[in-house]
């Protein structure tokens, strides 16, 4: 039982790190997989893309005084380059995933927090609070069933706004239009690499709810 469990997580491995061949190949830097495990060129291909792109938004955060960067950002930029094939990391998943998180995250924060104090002045844990919270990620979570649109840091983005850590109107189109610009980023920083990192969904990803 042993062998067959290392074997299948072997051979999912090698499966996972099918991108990072076609990258060094694209690139003619295959040499590199004679020198250094495929786990390690993944880490710094992750890494390197993730602080420019987060990097990017930072500056354009910086300049406009605008939320171009927030916390559920950051792991959907890091699956866009762990892992792009995915179906979670598609274009649609992100952006439309997001999307409902910043809805349900605001309906809720308007059912149960409007007339509350702003989080900043009082980022106490109290009951309308806990309920906005729960609001949101249920429905949030229901929605994204419901529609197939799987992803995750959609759950912490719903938080952030029905917590009223951001809650502005303006702020969530902000936010939205984040999403899609690290999504362009991604689609242009993988498919240079030589990724087939999809324009919208990825129809050949498999494990997929049903």
């Amino acid at each position: 039982m042993t062998f067959v469990n290392e074997h299948h997580d072997a051979r999912a491995e090698h499966n996972g790190f099918e991108h990072v061949g076609i990258l060094l190949t694209h690139m003619r830097m295959e040499w590199l997989l004679q020198h250094f495990p495929p786990r390690l060129v993944w880490a710094v291909y992750v890494c390197i893309n993730g602080f420019i792109t987060i990097g990017l938004l930072g500056l354009l955060a910086l300049l406009t005084g605008s939320p171009f960067v927030f916390p559920s950002l950051g792991p959907t930029a890091y699956l866009f380059f762990f892992s792009p094939l995915a179906e979670v990391s598609s274009p649609r998943n992100a952006i439309l995933g997001h999307a409902i998180g910043l809805i349900c995250g605001y309906a809720a924060f308007a059912l149960a927090l409007a007339s509350s104090p702003p989080f900043g002045i009082n980022p106490g844990v109290h009951g309308p609070r806990l309920l906005a919270a729960a609001l949101s990620l249920s429905a949030t979570g229901a929605f994204m069933a419901l529609l197939r649109i799987n992803h995750p840091p959609a759950g912490a983005t719903t938080l952030i706004v029905s917590l009223g850590i951001i809650s502005q109107p303006k702020e969530l189109v902000i936010i939205e239009l984040a999403v899609i610009l690290l999504t362009v980023q991604a689609f242009a920083i993988n498919r240079l690499a030589g990724i087939s990192y999809p324009a919208w969904s990825n129809h050949e990803a498999v494990g997929n709810a049903p």
